[in-house]
C-alpha cells in the first residue's frame, strides 16, 4: 500500500470528524446556545451546503495546479475554521466556523480520491479509494465517540480543539507523505476539460443516486443521539458507546464495498441500497427495542457506508477523462444529501411526529435512490448492448462484466 494513502486517510479522519462529531453533541450545542433542535441541526445542513460549495467552486478553481499543494491549502482553510468553532461566542459565530472548514471538505476528497486512485493498479482503484475514506471510517469508530465524550466531560469546545491539533498533524503528514508523482495532471484542456465531463447523462445519474442513496442514512443518523434517548431509552452517557458500533458498521461496509465496487460496481449498489431501505424500515419499527437496536446501529453504519466507494467509482468512471471536478461534485453530492436527510428529519422532527421520524423519511429517500439507480444500471446495460453506436466501447465492456470500474475510459453521451 503506498504510503501517501495513509496521509489522505488521516486528513479525511479529521474532515470526517468535524463532520459527524457534532451529531452526538448536538443536545450540549443547542442548549449552550439556547436554540431548538431543528435550529442546531442547521449545524449540520449548514456545512454540508458549504461542502457543495467548496467541491464545486473551490475543485473548479484549483483543476489547473498541482494537486499535493492543494491538499495542504485545504487542510490550512480546514484547520482555520475548526478554530472558529472552538472560539464561537454564538450560535452565528459557529455557523460560520462550520461553513469554512466545511469549504475545504468536497475538494480534499474529491482531489484525495483522484490522487488515491493513482497511485494504484487499475485493478484497485475501488480499494484504494476505499482506504483513504477509512480515515471517515475510523473518525466515527474511534474520533466521534471519543469526541463525544470529551465534549460531555470538558464541554463540546474542547472537541473542536482536539480537531484543530488533529488538522495540523494531518496537514503535517501530507506535506510528508503523498508524492508529487501521486498527484496526476490537470484533465486536457483545463476546466473546460473537465466541465465536458457532465455531457454524461451516467454521471448525472450517479450524482442523483449519491443525493439520496447517502442522504437517507444520514438523514436518520442527524438525529440518532436523540432517537436513542428519547425513544430507546438509552442515557445520554450511553450514547458514545453505541457509536462506537455504528463506526465499526462503517468500517466493515467501507471495506466490503471497496472490494465489490471493484467487482461490479452497478450490482453492488443495487444489492447494498435494497439492504439499507430495509435496515431503515426495521430501524424504525424496532427503535423502542434496545437489544435490536444495538444491532440495527452496526448493519445502519455497514449498508450505509458501503456505498460510498461504489458512488465515487460510478461517477469517475464515466467521467474517466477527466474525472477531478466530477469526483469533486459527487462528494459535493454526498453532502447535498445529508443536507436533505438533516433537513427532512427536522421537518418531521418539527411536525411532532416523534424522534423516529427521521428514520421513516430517511428509508422514503434511499428508497428513491433505489429507483433511480436500477433505472441507471439498466441504461447502462441498454447501452452496452446496443454496442458502440451509443456508447463508446471501453464503457460498453466495463458495465456488462465484472472488471474493475474505474478501467473504463469512455463518457456514455
Amino acid at each position: 500500500m503506498p504510503v501517501g494513502l495513509i496521509a489522505l486517510a488521516l486528513g479525511g479522519f479529521g474532515i470526517g470528524l468535524t463532520e459527524f462529531v457534532i451529531m452526538g453533541l448536538l443536545p450540549q450545542v443547542a442548549a449552550d446556545f439556547h436554540v431548538t433542535e431543528a435550529t442546531a441541526g442547521w449545524l449540520i445542513s449548514g456545512y454540508a451546503l458549504a461542502v457543495v460549495v467548496g467541491a464545486l467552486g473551490l475543485t473548479a478553481a484549483v483543476t489547473r495546479f498541482e494537486r499535493k499543494p492543494v491538499l495542504a491549502v485545504l487542510m490550512v482553510l480546514f484547520i482555520a475554521g475548526n478554530l472558529v468553532s472552538a472560539l464561537a461566542p454564538d450560535y452565528s459565530v459557529m455557523m460560520i466556523g462550520r461553513i469554512i472548514a466545511a469549504l475545504s471538505h468536497g475538494a480534499f476528497f474529491g482531489i484525495g480520491a483522484v490522487v488515491a486512485a493513482s497511485m494504484v493498479a487499475p485493478t484497485k482503484k475501488a480499494g484504494a479509494i476505499a482506504i483513504m475514506f477509512t480515515g471517515l471510517t475510523a473518525a466515527n469508530v474511534l474520533g466521534v465517540p471519543f469526541g463525544t465524550m470529551l465534549g460531555q466531560a470538558a464541554g463540546w469546545r474542547s472537541t473542536f480543539w482536539a480537531i484543530t491539533v488533529i488538522g495540523v498533524l494531518a496537514l503535517a503528514g501530507i506535506l510528508a507523505l503523498v508524492p508529487k508523482t501521486g498527484s496526476g495532471e490537470p484533465a486536457a484542456g483545463g476546466l473546460r476539460g473537465e466541465l465536458r465531463a457532465f455531457r454524461s447523462g451516467q454521471v448525472w445519474l450517479s450524482i442523483l443516486v449519491t443525493i439520496l442513496g447517502y442522504g437517507g442514512m444520514f438523514g436518520a443518523f442527524t438525529y440518532i443521539a436523540f432517537t436513542l434517548t428519547e425513544v430507546t431509552g438509552f442515557s445520554a452517557a450511553t450514547v458514545p458507546w453505541l457509536l462506537i458500533l455504528f463506526g465499526v458498521g462503517l468500517f466493515i461496509g467501507n471495506t466490503l464495498g471497496g472490494k465489490a465496487a471493484d467487482k461490479n460496481v452497478d450490482r453492488t449498489l443495487l444489492v447494498v441500497l435494497a439492504a439499507l431501505v430495509l435496515v431503515l424500515v426495521a430501524f424504525a419499527l424496532t427503535a423502542g427495542n434496545q437489544p435490536v437496536t444495538i444491532a440495527t446501529m452496526v448493519l445502519l453504519g455497514g449498508f450505509g457506508f458501503a456505498t460510498v466507494p461504489g458512488l465515487q467509482m460510478r461517477v469517475m468512471k464515466y467521467a474517466s477523462s477527466a474525472p477531478t471536478l466530477a469526483s469533486g461534485a459527487n462528494i459535493g453530492a454526498f453532502n447535498v444529501g445529508n443536507a436533505l436527510g438533516a433537513w427532512l428529519g427536522g421537518v418531521t422532527i418539527t411536525a411532532g411526529l416523534g424522534y423516529t421520524s427521521p428514520i421513516w423519511a430517511g428509508a422514503g429517500i434511499t428508497l428513491l435512490g433505489l429507483a433511480v439507480m436500477v433505472f441507471a444500471a439498466t441504461q447502462a446495460k441498454r447501452l452496452a448492448t446496443a454496442g458502440g453506436s451509443t456508447a463508446p466501447a471501453a464503457a460498453a465492456a466495463q458495465t456488462s462484466t465484472d472488471l474493475p470500474a474505474t478501467e473504463a475510459a469512455a463518457v456514455v453521451r
